[in-house]
């Protein structure tokens, strides 16, 4: 067991955090107890649900910071080549689904009906998707159009990223070429996808 520590209520809080994320990373959903998480944490039980009244409020805090961090990783430079960018930013995404599949298979399966946590995945979805449309510099009529084809697409890679995660039937390099091709597809049918994405065929 950890020796006990005096921490202020937000480190505290943040020791929690990271306990927790490796916990949920290293076991499925069902199998990571709250009272392993306060023996990892070296803090007892009532303390821990001092700051988090259950394991589902838990795991949608870890879940909101590594969103928050993956945006943070996630810039655009509207003056960069944006195929390019989003081919880093995918990599960035494909890193922590490998490094955590357990914890993205609980927020998309065992927790898929969970309101909190699927509004963690929609915002984050819904701001990479603004990220790009702002950095395309569209407006009116095709600026809405790409905007959709993007949420369908963000859509298809979640899932494809599932599938990844559970099954293992095509490599992580087949996912990213998958991501991409779908995406220069998507948009080929609505816009100049050459000029949008900043893509020379290089």
């Amino acid at each position: 067991m950890t020796t006990r520590r005096r921490l202020d209520p937000g480190e505290r809080r943040d020791q929690l955090l990271d306990t927790g994320a490796r916990l949920f990373a290293a076991k499925p959903y069902h199998d990571v107890l709250m009272e392993d998480v306060a023996e990892r944490a070296g803090v007892s039980r009532a303390l821990l649900y001092r700051y988090f009244p259950n394991k589902r409020e838990l795991f949608a805090a870890i879940y909101r910071q590594a969103a928050d961090r993956l945006l943070t990783d996630t810039r655009i430079d509207p003056s960069g080549p944006l195929l390019e960018q989003l081919s880093a930013g995918l990599d960035i995404h494909f890193d922590y689904f490998a490094a955590n599949r357990n914890t993205v298979l609980a927020a998309n399966r065992e927790l898929v009906g969970d309101p909190v946590i699927q509004a963690v995945i929609t915002d984050e979805l819904a701001e990479l998707r603004q990220r790009v449309l702002d950095a395309t510099g569209l407006d009116g009529r095709p600026r809405d159009t790409v905007s959709a084809a993007l949420t369908s697409w963000l859509v298809f890679v979640r899932a494809l990223c599932v599938e990844w995660l559970t099954n293992e039937a095509f490599s992580r390099t087949e996912l990213h070429a998958m991501s991409v091709g779908a995406l220069r597809g998507a948009l080929a049918a609505v816009t100049d996808v050459d000029r949008l994405l900043g893509d020379t065929g290089a």
